[in-house]
C-alpha cells in the first residue's frame, strides 16, 4: 500500500476514533495541542488531579509514538516488507480490547475515564508516528491543523494573479495540484470519519472500534503474509543444503 492510500485510510480510522473516544470520555485525543493547554490552565488553576491526567495523557502519546518507532526501525533492520504493518497490528488489538472490554470499564468511572484517555492517546501517538515516517514527515493523520494551513497556501498560490512575476522575469507562482488535491482528500475524510465515528459509536457503543480493528488488520495482512512466506521459503531451503 502506498503511503497515500495509507494516509487516507489512517485519516479516516483517526478521525472516527477521535470523535467515538469524545462521545466516550467527552474528551478529544488525536492531538497535544489542546491537552498541553489544558495542562497549563490547570497548573494555573491548581486542579492537580486533572493535570496529571493531562501528564499521563500527553506520556501515553509520546509513548504511542515511540513504540510505532520501534517496531518499524525494527522491520527495517530486517529487511521486512512488512515493517508499517506491525503497528497497525498493535493499533487494532488496542482497538479491539477497547471495544471489548469498554462497556465493563464503563461503570468504573474513576478508573474507565483516565484509562481510556490515555488508551486513546496512545493509539493516536502510535498512528500518527506510522505514516510521518512513511511519509517522511510530510503527512500526519491524527490532526488536521497543519493540512488545513497547507491547503490554505496551495489555494493561495493558485489563485495567485502572476502579471507582476511576469514583468520582474521571476518565476511565476504555482500550486501543487496534486498536493493540494490529497490534502483536501485528508481532511474531508478525517471529517468522515468523525462522522462516522460519531455515528458508529452512538449506534453501536464500543463495539463499534471493531470495525476500525477490521479495516487496520486488512491493510496489514498481506504483507505479513509475504514476509512469512519469505521466512519458510529460506528456512525450507537451508534445510534443503
Amino acid at each position: 500500500m502506498s503511503d497515500r492510500h495509507l494516509a487516507r485510510l489512517l485519516t479516516f480510522v483517526a478521525g472516527a476514533v477521535n470523535a467515538g473516544g469524545y462521545l466516550a470520555v467527552t474528551q478529544y485525543t488525536s492531538h497535544m495541542s489542546g491537552i498541553v493547554s489544558s495542562m497549563a490552565d490547570n497548573l494555573a488553576l491548581g486542579e492537580t488531579s486533572l493535570l496529571l491526567a493531562g501528564i499521563g495523557a500527553f506520556v501515553s502519546f509520546v509513548l504511542g509514538a515511540a513504540t510505532s518507532a520501534i517496531l518499524i526501525n525494527w522491520g527495517r533492520r530486517q529487511s521486512l516488507e512488512s515493517e508499517y504493518a506491525f503497528p497497525l497490528v498493535v493499533e487494532a488489538c488496542l482497538l479491539i480490547g477497547f471495544g471489548l472490554l469498554g462497556g465493563n470499564l464503563a461503570q468504573l468511572q474513576w478508573l474507565f475515564v483516565p484509562a481510556t484517555v490515555m488508551l486513546l492517546c496512545f493509539i493516536m501517538g502510535l498512528q500518527n508516528a506510522i505514516i510521518t515516517k512513511l511519509s517522511n514527515a510530510r503527512i500526519r493523520t491524527t490532526h488536521i491543523t497543519g493540512m488545513t494551513t497547507d491547503v490554505g497556501i496551495e489555494l493561495g498560490k493558485l489563485f495567485y494573479w502572476n502579471v507582476s512575476s511576469r514583468i520582474a522575469h521571476k518565476p511565476a507562482v504555482r500550486a501543487d495540484r496534486g498536493k493540494l488535491k490529497l490534502l483536501s482528500s485528508l481532511v474531508a475524510l478525517f471529517f468522515i470519519g468523525g462522522v462516522i465515528g460519531a455515528i458508529g459509536f452512538k449506534q453501536l457503543g464500543f463495539s463499534a472500534t471493531l470495525f476500525l480493528a477490521a479495516i487496520l488488520l486488512t491493510s496489514a495482512i498481506t504483507p505479513l503474509i509475504d514476509d512469512a512466506k519469505s521466512r519458510l521459503h529460506r528456512i525450507a531451503k537451508k534445510q534443503g543444503e
